[in-house]
């Protein structure tokens, strides 16, 4: 019966949804208020349904309901409850109601949370957001019945892919699904502002805090899936520039550009024609990287669909709002006047260029990921881009982009002198310094890496003095904590933003200087690596829940004293036929101790074993970024999108 009711409020979703896309359209148009007044009613009871439907197929999983198919091809009885529930978004079907969830309860908080919108405008962003929910409910419906049940029951279900089976990647798509789907509503906004024909600094404050909640979930959420593939593939890497790796990255791209786009909208109404492109261009590149999985056009492990039938439909949907926001964007873009004239030379100036060189990235990583998939299906050619392309290609437009970023955040609005702003950065160019002669004196003839680290100091730097600066530390040092009390959060949020950039950047360079062994060992035998003994104490075997191990115990030693004891795994699930590795990591934030357990031969057990320094750093990057965007949003100027109304003045 629950699973009836879940497709029930599906098809209520997508009915309510007609009418939020159909109604509130019609009512901005006519400047009917009746009907823009039934925009938020209808978008909170889009997401009641929404919500009612995942908790039915959540509920489907915890109890194991083996009458529905979805449920037995990805769920099994001996499953930890945890993997049962966050199975409810581990296949295909499942996703897709995870994504329509999250993207009506996006339209809930536009309707909550816009109240100071425009009627208007609030009309028109939310019909649009309905009408992507129209377009994914009936692909849902068509294609992807996440209810569909199965007779005879089951006796039991065939288990969730082992390698989906961790903590990590159970709450990584949702969180990359909240930063693909919150671009929806800056796209929504793009539209509604392309409908109107107006873009001014008003409607820049109202879409930097939507774009800045999705750029900071959908940094934690590649953050996320890289830590996965670094503890639990056991290849020892952060990022292989897989294509699935790659459709995240593409928006992510996009969002950081859009984000600093909006800001010269909002300061000073000039980029408007360029912001709306980008927030066009951002959801695009979203549902590019939703057509690239879900189709099956593409060989990952991140892949969950392979019929044909699905990606035609999601192509067909990418060309409409694709297509349909471009071809709007055409036909209206030469109506927005431009304003805000400035100097080469100035913040807006800065962001430009910051703006050229990340889009520039994306169009390298687009092409590379794109290409080979062209010469398969034009030219009849399999060929593989990996990841010497993308250094090669990368390097030589992230090099003068990290260059620019302290410079352009201390350079003043509509025009600047450069050597002002130099001098007050000639600390952070000096540790800059200090960290590539320290790091060409430690790792020898390492060039990059040491340019690694000398690009993150100066980007901590920069940040550094970008706070410096704003309080008058230097200037008037007595008066600097009275500042710092008055500066806005977004100040400290954006220089916390940048100086993660720097933590991330550094433990890029840290895993350059990675060492790694391949050896075989026996119980009692020792390897060296990096300085440290490595020895294997011994190999047994482990149960789990659902799992059979074979577990190694490695201590690893320096100095005659015991620095860690390591315990990779191959686990084999049974249910599945598959093997997987437990990499054991330890770490002390400054270098993991890395170690995985291979085949046994003869006796021996072959490990891979890896030191690898600052690599924790890359995360802790990340985390420092998405919590800065955090601060940043937690700041009322950035988030409430007018000022608060005054009392009204009453005449005489």
């Amino acid at each position: 019966m629950i699973p009836e009711l879940g497709h029930f409020a599906l098809a209520l979703a997508c009915a309510v949804a007609l009418a939020q896309g159909v109604l509130p359209l019609v009512g901005a148009a006519r400047g009917d208020a009746r009907l823009i007044a039934l925009a938020p009613p209808l978008a909170a009871a889009q997401a009641l349904a929404a919500f009612a439907a995942f908790v039915a197929l959540a509920w489907s999983f915890a109890v194991n309901d083996t009458t529905v198919l979805g449920v037995v091809q990805n769920s099994h009885s001996a499953k930890p409850l945890l993997y049962k529930l966050t199975g409810t978004w581990g296949n295909h079907e499942g996703s897709m109601v995870l994504w329509v969830l999250i993207l009506a309860l996006c339209g809930g908080a536009v309707a909550g949370f816009g109240r100071r919108l425009p009627g208007a405008l609030q009309a028109r962003v939310l019909a649009v957001l309905a009408w992507i929910a129209v377009g994914f409910l009936l692909f849902i419906l068509a294609t992807s019945n996440p209810f569909r049940r199965v007779w005879p029951p089951a006796p039991d279900g065939q288990g969730l892919n082992p390698v989906l089976q961790d903590p990590g990647l159970a709450f990584h798509p949702p969180l990359l699904y909240l930063g693909y789907v919150g671009f929806a509503v800056t796209f929504a906004f793009a539209v509604a502002a392309l409908l109107e024909g107006r873009v001014d600094a008003a409607w820049g404050r109202w879409v930097r805090p939507w774009a800045l909640a999705a750029w900071a979930f959908l940094t934690l959420g590649i953050a996320l899936g890289s830590w996965w593939a670094y503890y639990e593939l056991g290849w020892g890497g952060f990022w292989f520039w897989d294509p699935v790796e790659n459709a995240s990255l593409l928006p992510w791209l996009a969002g950081t550009a859009l984000l600093h786009s909006a800001i010269v909208v909002e300061k000073r109404e000039a980029l408007k024609v360029w912001t709306v492109l980008l927030a066009l261009l951002a959801f695009a590149l979203s549902l590019l990287g939703t057509f690239l999985v879900r189709s099956g056009v593409l060989n990952s492990v991140h892949a969950f669909a392979s019929d044909p039938a699905r990606g035609v439909f999601i192509l067909v949907l990418l060309a409409l709002y694709v297509g349909g926001g471009f071809a709007l964007f055409a036909a209206r873009a030469p109506a927005l006047a431009p304003a805000g004239v400035f100097a080469p030379l100035s913040r807006e100036g800065a962001l430009v260029l910051n703006n050229l060189f990340l889009c520039s990235i994306g169009a390298v990583v687009l092409s590379g990921t794109l290409y080979p998939l062209f010469a398969d299906l034009v030219l009849g050619v399999k060929i593989s881009v990996g990841p010497p392309f993308f250094h090669t290609a990368i390097l030589p437009l992230a090099a003068p982009l990290l260059l620019a970023m302290p410079i352009g955040t201390l350079l003043p609005w509509k025009r600047a002198r450069l050597w002002p702003v130099l001098q007050r950065l000639w600390w952070a160019a000096l540790a800059a310094a200090g960290a590539l002669l320290l790091a060409l004196a430690l790792a020898g003839a390492r060039v990059w890496p040491a340019l690694g680290f000398a690009a993150a100091a100066w980007l901590i730097g920069g940040a550094a003095a970008d706070l410096a600066d704003r309080l008058a530390l230097f200037r008037r040092p007595a008066a600097a904590w009275a500042r710092a009390r008055g500066l806005p959060r977004a100040a400290w949020g954006a220089a916390l933003a940048h100086a993660g950039l720097g933590l991330t950047l550094a433990g890029i360079a840290g895993m350059g200087l990675a060492t790694e062994a391949l050896v075989a060992l026996r119980p009692g035998e020792s390897a060296r690596l990096a300085g440290y003994t490595w020895r294997l104490e011994a190999v047994r075997d482990v149960a789990g829940p659902n799992w059979s191990a074979r577990r190694a115990t490695v201590t690893v030693g320096r100095d005659g004293a015991v620095v860690a004891v390591l315990e990779p795994e191959r686990r084999f699930f049974p249910l599945g036929r598959q093997t997987t590795t437990e990499a054991a990591i330890a770490t002390d934030l400054l270098r993991d101790l890395y170690a995985v357990l291979g085949e046994e031969r003869d006796g021996a057990a072959i490990l891979r074993l890896h030191h690898n320094p600052l690599a924790p750093w890359i995360w802790l990057g990340a985390a420092v970024m998405a919590l800065g965007g955090g601060l940043s949003l937690s700041d009322r100027r950035v988030r409430v999108a007018a000022p608060a109304p005054r009392g009204a003045t009453v005449p005489a």
